[in-house]
């Protein structure tokens, strides 16, 4: 799934991310060094995965979108 990068804290590594339906989506630390990267720019177009659905939806992954 795609997603925009929204907010990020590079002391925590967490954040949130929009969907497409401007849907905010957190994500924690673990997420964001699950996908091996080091620095997010708010408006970056990112690839993720999720878990669950609804207001139970988690992200696992966050890495860069690649075309």
């Amino acid at each position: 799934m795609q997603a925009t990068a929204y907010t990020y804290d590079p002391k925590t590594h967490s954040g949130q991310v929009l969907l497409d339906d401007g849907t905010p989506v957190p994500f924690d630390g673990a997420a964001f060094e699950a996908g091996g990267l080091r620095l997010l720019r708010p408006g970056q177009r990112v690839r993720i995965e999720t878990e669950g659905s609804g207001d139970d939806l988690c992200v696992t992954l966050v890495t860069l979108q690649t075309f």
